[in-house]
């Protein structure tokens, strides 16, 4: 007898407000790095209120996001804004913008 049994995460969304987005080049930077994260999905970034809004799955989502956007030279709000992340910022920004 075959029993097949099925698992099904739930799906949550969450947003992080950010330092240092400026344009929608910064956005489709932003977003084109997380939805190549697997397990997150539904990525919106809202450049006006600087908050990148994303589903996901695996509750160390929210944390491998985090480290991704400090990275990038987005770091969360409240967190220290060094010198290093406003300089990525503009590189990824410019790559944005001419990857739309």
């Amino acid at each position: 007898m075959y029993v097949q049994q099925l698992y099904y995460k739930r799906i949550m969304r969450t947003s992080i407000a950010i330092q240092n987005l400026k344009c929608g080049g910064c956005g489709t930077t932003i977003k084109n790095k997380l939805i190549a994260l697997a397990g997150v999905n539904n990525v919106v970034i809202d450049v006006e209120q600087s908050l990148v809004i994303f589903d996901y799955q695996d509750e160390d989502q929210p944390h491998v996001v985090h480290n991704l956007l400090i990275d990038l030279g987005y770091p969360p709000e409240g967190a220290n804004n060094k010198f290093k992340n406003k300089a990525q910022s503009f590189i990824s920004c410019a790559k944005g913008r001419f990857a739309s």
